[in-house]
């Protein structure tokens, strides 16, 4: 059955209520069960969070992958697992290069012994080769205490889409 052009109208604007509703639970949930734990310890993992991004921006590999878990892995937000090297040589060769990365709201820090779990949304501006993108994305990075020292060992960046509508469009099955 092929809807009409009001009812595809009218199925955006539902699934568009719907993602707002999710994410403004997902926000009420996570704000009030993030464990506080140690306030210096989260502070540190935001410090070092911070650090890492601004490496990042800065094309300072060196400082990044002392951040990074030699087993790190970067899941994109076109859904490509990276590496560290693939994600650094990307940075060092100029081929990617983050003009922006800015947490657009306090990063949220969950913390279990020696693994802790930071969230966040922040405002990207990237340069991938000839592609120039700019976006919100939200960021979940796990982190781990190896020998005394904090290192991201997974990261989830999911983009959030300027135009729903294309996002949408670009999901749906092909016919």
């Amino acid at each position: 059955m092929r809807r009409t052009p009001s009812t595809q109208r009218l199925t955006r604007r539902l699934t568009l209520a719907v993602l707002a509703a999710l994410a403004l639970a997902t926000a009420v949930v996570t704000g009030s069960s993030a464990s506080p734990g140690s306030s210096s310890q989260a502070e540190r993992l935001r410090a070092i969070e911070t650090t890492r991004l601004q490496a990042l921006v800065d094309a300072d590999t060196a400082t990044a992958r002392k951040l990074m878990a030699p087993d790190v892995q970067v899941i994109n937000p076109a859904g490509v697992p990276l590496s560290r090297e693939d994600l650094l040589g990307a940075v060092d060769a100029g081929v990617l290069d983050f003009l922006v990365i800015e947490p657009s709201a306090p990063i949220a820090v969950r913390l279990s012994g020696d693994s802790a779990t930071l969230r966040y949304q922040a405002a990207y501006d990237v340069v991938l080769g000839p592609t120039h993108v700019t976006h919100k994305a939200w960021t979940t990075a796990l982190y781990e205490r190896r020998a005394g020292r904090w290192q991201i060992v997974r990261e989830q960046t999911t983009a959030i889409p300027n135009n729903l509508d294309l996002f949408i469009q670009s999901i749906e099955p092909v016919s």
